[in-house]
């Protein structure tokens, strides 16, 4: 049924048939970036490409789950009492078509380094989430999306093919055009299908490594999606929501919205670096008392405050990625870590979605720094496939020992409104709220059990949500 390629013909990942298996799957706490929850899994590093068909069909594990920089905020990238393979190591570049801005690279190459690599030669990632710590693979695997999904869609319309790796050994080469149920349910299918071991990302050109961005301010939830829905001549698009404010000013922001600046904009060189290298560093976990209603009240007043309106000339780093100044900025939750939760609702209930949710949250009384609210464009092909025309929004909640029933509690109101929760980002949802809000998912399994028919690629967050366990 599958197109796969001929064992004569694969390059890199072809197994090295004199060598036994070799790799070990030592017991090891692991967590994503949220730090919640915290598990036992089996766990290998693969530092050479022929390593991972063998890993794939003969690891000494029940199930597997490739990771990569583990930045998935909950258990997608996490396996509990079973395999987990670690790629980052396998982060080559492979190819590139310098005419055409066509990158082929390993799996665990990450953003960063792409960015670092290509942005002075005048090439940018056509995709830019909130970090650039993520691999190739992982973002291919969350279909990840940045703050032009309004205009480009998500990671999936830039991606040209990639290699996948069955748990029976083979090798398919994946396309819109050749193995195309393979590419679809693989792009945002959570690692479930099988092992990415390389891709081509058409890259974007650029004349700077600068952003125009226009800073506003807005009083309510009603003026934020009033700015955003009238941002089609910026590519780019995001709000920071107060997420504690309420009454009159529920729903007050910074919205910021930019365009790329061209090299004749720019004071000095166009293109300035765009570092991979360490940051600064959060040293220890912050106390729980630090993190109360009242300080993070405080800081979002404070914070709004400091952002008046205004137009202004922003690097990459501080436009597309201001988190990443801080390494490890996950440890202000302290040691019990954080839940993100991260939804979209339709253009037609997003409002009163919108308020309901924000309502819910102020009156919890939680510690909700300030949250992220965007607009989306077209949803793509892909089954798990998270986007849908409208608005989402993204609030990271510290893990207390409710914090799951909290959660669940908003699924049922993102449910009433027709929206749907993130899995990259999940670590609460119900596997009966998982099929209300992924219809497609009795396609995604029916596919992947082509793919996998003995379910050897499973996590955390597949047996929780109970997809494609039943293999």
């Amino acid at each position: 049924m599958w197109k796969t390629i001929e064992k004569s013909k694969t390059s890199i990942f072809a197994p090295d048939s004199t060598t036994s298996f070799m790799l070990k799957f030592p017991e090891r706490e692991l967590a994503g970036w949220g730090r919640f929850p915290r598990e036992n899994c089996r766990v290998a590093r693969a530092e050479k490409g022929r390593e991972l068909r063998e890993v794939a069909q003969n690891a000494p594990v029940p199930t597997l789950i490739a990771r990569g920089l583990g930045r998935s905020y909950g258990d997608a990238a996490l396996n509990l009492d079973a395999g987990v393979v670690l790629l980052e190591k396998l982060n080559r570049f492979l190819d590139f078509d310098e005419q055409n801005g066509i990158l082929n690279a390993e799996a665990g190459a990450s953003f960063a380094s792409i960015a670092e690599t290509f942005t002075s030669r005048g090439w940018f990632l056509p995709v830019v989430p909130g970090t650039k710590w993520i691999t190739l693979g992982g973002a291919i695997a969350a279909d990840v999306h940045g703050k032009n999904h309004h205009i480009d869609g998500s990671l999936s319309q830039f991606i040209e093919s990639f290699e996948l790796i069955l748990a029976s050994g083979e090798t398919l080469s994946c396309s819109r055009t050749e193995n195309s149920e393979a590419f679809w349910v693989t792009l945002g299918g959570m690692g479930l299908t099988g092992i990415i071991a390389s891709a081509k990302l058409q890259l974007m050109p650029i004349e700077s490594a600068f952003v125009r961005v226009s800073q506003r301010q807005t009083r309510d939830l009603d003026e934020t999606l009033a700015l955003l829905s009238s941002d089609e001549g910026f590519k780019y698009s995001v709000a920071w929501i107060d997420c504690l404010s309420s009454g009159a000013e529920m729903g007050r922001s910074i919205v910021l919205r930019g365009n790329h600046a061209l090299a004749s904009e720019i004071e000095g060189a166009p293109f300035e670096e765009v570092s991979a290298s360490r940051r600064k560093k959060v040293p220890l976990d912050f106390p729980d008392f630090a993190l109360t209603p009242f300080t993070v009240r405080a800081f979002n007043a404070a914070y709004y405050a400091a952002h008046p309106n205004g137009d202004e000339i922003q690097t990459f780093e501080t436009f597309f990625w201001p988190l990443d100044v801080i390494s490890d900025w996950n440890r202000i939750y302290g040691a019990r870590g954080f839940v993100q939760y991260q939804c979209v609702l339709p253009f037609e209930t997003a409002r009163d979605g919108l308020k309901s949710l924000l309502e819910k949250i102020s009156a919890s009384n939680r510690a909700a720094f300030l949250g992220v609210l965007k607009k989306y464009g077209a949803s793509d092909e892909a089954p798990l496939g998270f986007a849908m025309p409208g608005y989402g929004l993204a609030l990271d909640l510290p893990a207390t020992p409710e914090v799951r029933d909290f959660a669940q509690q908003l699924d049922e109101i993102t449910l009433r409104f027709g929206g749907r929760v993130y899995l990259a980002k999940d670590a609460a949802l119900s596997p009966q709220s998982a099929r209300k809000m992924y219809p497609r998912i009795g396609e995604f399994e029916r596919i992947k059990a082509q793919l996998d028919p003995g379910g050897r690629f499973q996590s955390s967050l597949s047996k929780r949500l109970e997809i494609g366990t039943s293999l």
